[in-house]
Order: C-alpha cells, then structure tokens, then sequence
C-alpha cells in the first residue's frame, strides 16, 4: 500500500505502522534489527516534543507547538539521538530545530538515504554529495 505525500515520497506499512516514506520505512528496519542485536536499549516512533506551551494574548488563543520526531532511540550509554528522515528542509522544520536544539538535550540526527551509498547519510553530507554529483554531470 503506497501513497504519494507532500514532497513526493511513498507512504509505506510495515507491522501495521504506516511511515511517511520508504526511507522512514527501512530505517525502522534497520532499528529493529539494531534492537534485537542489542545494539541499543529501545526506540520510539513519531515521539513529540512541546517546544512552546498555548497561551492566551490580548484575547487571542494561541496553540502550543510541538516536533514530532520521526524516531528516538535510546542507546546502551543511556544516551537519546532523535532521528528525522529528511529528504527536503523546510524553513518550518528549521524554526522548529532550532527550538528544540534550545530546549532539549538530546542529540538531533536528520538523516537522508543514500541508494548509492546503500544506507543512511548525514543530510549535510548527502546534500553536499548530490550537488558534487550534480556539479559532475554538468561538465560532462
């Protein structure tokens, strides 16, 4: 079962769990896997986070907000990264990274897949990967 979303990606389910994209999808995979094999204590799916409580100004309610997380995986060293699968930053996302970054200690991972590299990249490094490859292509 596939839907097409936002940013053009796959809506996917495994383990009647429905994920925004297949990269989402095989990350969950691949957590699994990691869980199984002890390779780290637990995870969550979509955790959120309050980043600002509602509040009520000049007559006008105003509602909290929140980042909802794609995953939070807790390791063996009793450390919490929350991972984003991202493919697209928006300026939203970056408002609310920010917020959270402030707010919470935990280390925020925003990961892409790679096909090429058959696993997951850094966004930063994927981002710069696709426009070297991009810069190649040109020239050719």
């Amino acid at each position: 079962m596939a839907r097409k979303s936002k940013y053009g990606s796959k809506k996917i389910t495994i383990d009647g769990i429905t994920f925004d994209s297949k990269a989402e999808a095989r990350y969950y995979k691949q957590l699994k896997w990691l869980q199984e094999n002890k390779q780290i204590l637990f995870f969550r799916i979509q955790p959120r986070y309050l980043l600002q409580e509602a509040f009520k100004k000049n007559g006008v309610t105003h509602r909290k907000i929140e980042y909802v997380a794609d995953f939070e995986v807790h390791k063996l060293d009793g450390s919490i990264e929350v991972v984003d699968i991202k493919g697209v930053e928006t300026e939203a996302f970056r408002i609310k990274q920010k917020l959270f970054e402030f707010k919470y200690p935990h280390t925020l991972s925003l990961l892409a897949y790679s096909a090429e590299h058959q696993g997951f990249l850094p966004l930063r490094e994927y981002q710069a990967y696709k426009r070297r490859k991009k810069k190649v292509r040109a020239t050719l």
